[in-house]
């Protein structure tokens, strides 16, 4: 798996403003065959990221419409002890993970099992599969317990968080594995864009780290590729400090900052790793609008040869790339969406990759 090579190959960072299921797989499968991905859903209240990845977290609560956690209750303990003793059970395999609480739920998975089915009748001419799930800096700094306090300040869901993602991660990588081609899972980062901002100025960069490393683990002891991505800039040494296969940025908006990191980029690229260039703008609709193919493969291509500069071949860059979106598109229009889908397909065309 290791040895895995983007080749410029199309993919999607997952998340789409349909309603109807089968349009949204199909726009999938027309305008990302290389590494088709499930689409979420955003339109689905069950599809949302704090709701589609927190099934199962102990103390969990829905209230006037607001999901949190309630940590300060006394059945908590006993809710907690009961996840770490399932999480055991499953580790052991003395449970099947299908009929634990870290399974996606009937809703929650709508979208990925239609995808799945799909995909089983679909040609099976992909160069890999990809799946989600949201970071767990992102799921522990945006969901917050009964007195408003990010998760991320609780060490009690520092451990438990990363846990939970984790078997997400492997059920999806289990219905995914039997296509016969690399399964990569993303880990979905939009909260890292404030990581060293005065909100998270007590967190360190080694428990960023940290609970990363935990979910990439899992992914990896269960033989797929993982992926990382944020929609903005960051500290880009978390991520490539992580064991990350893949990191995908928006190349569109943050090229300049991302390319501070050049001597971490060369040598993740020397080590086997591939670049995600975010090349198609999705959260600007006037530069949707204004860009073409053939601009957008001007400037990657302009992008690329800045980075090579230092002596990596041209070549080897593009084979270790991959190509999507700047980020999801489950905020746009559908038309919009689409739009970026097309832009995305005929920017490959232009760039003759």
């Amino acid at each position: 798996m290791k040895n895995f090579k983007g080749a410029a190959s199309a993919t999607l960072i997952g998340s789409m403003p349909h309603k109807d299921r089968k349009k949204a797989i199909d726009l999938v499968l027309k305008f990302a065959p290389q590494i088709p991905v499930w689409p979420q859903l955003a339109a689905y209240p069950a599809e949302q990221m704090m709701a589609q990845y927190t099934e199962g977290l102990p103390g969990l609560t829905e209230e006037a419409g607001k999901v949190f956690v309630r940590a300060n209750i006394p059945e908590f303990d006993q809710q907690a002890y009961a996840f770490y003793e399932e999480y055991l059970e499953v580790e052991a395999g003395s449970k099947d993970l299908e009929s634990s609480r870290f399974a996606m739920g009937a809703e929650t998975a709508r979208t990925f099992l239609s995808f799945v089915d799909t995909l089983a009748a679909a040609p099976a001419n992909f160069r890999a599969v990809k799946g989600q799930v949201s970071g767990p800096f992102t799921l522990l700094s945006g969901l917050k317990d009964q007195d408003g306090r990010a998760l991320l300040f609780d060490e009690r869901f520092q451990d438990i968080v990363p846990k939970l993602l984790a078997y997400k991660a492997k059920w999806q990588i289990e219905r995914l594995k039997p296509f016969g081609v690399p399964v990569i899972i993303f880990l979905d980062e939009p909260g890292l864009a404030g990581f060293g901002s005065s909100a998270f100025i007590t967190v360190s960069a080694e428990q960023v780290r940290q609970v990363l490393s935990e979910v990439v683990a899992a992914v990896h002891d269960a033989g797929a590729l993982a992926g990382i991505h944020v929609c903005a800039n960051t500290d880009w040494q978390l991520a490539f400090g992580s064991d990350f296969d893949i990191v995908n940025f928006d190349a569109f908006t943050y090229f300049d900052r991302f390319l501070l990191y050049r001597k971490e980029i060369l040598e993740f690229l020397a080590r086997g790793g591939n670049i995600a260039w975010g090349i198609v703008p999705t959260l600007d609709v006037e530069a949707i609008a204004a860009q073409t193919p053939e601009s957008l493969a001007a400037l990657w291509k302009e992008q690329v040869n800045q980075l090579a500069a230092d002596g990596m071949p041209v070549e080897t860059i593009i084979s270790q790339s991959i190509l999507t979106p700047s980020c999801g598109c489950g905020s746009l229009t559908e038309s919009m969406a689409e739009r970026v889908l097309e832009l995305l397909e005929g920017f490959r065309r232009a760039a003759g990759v």
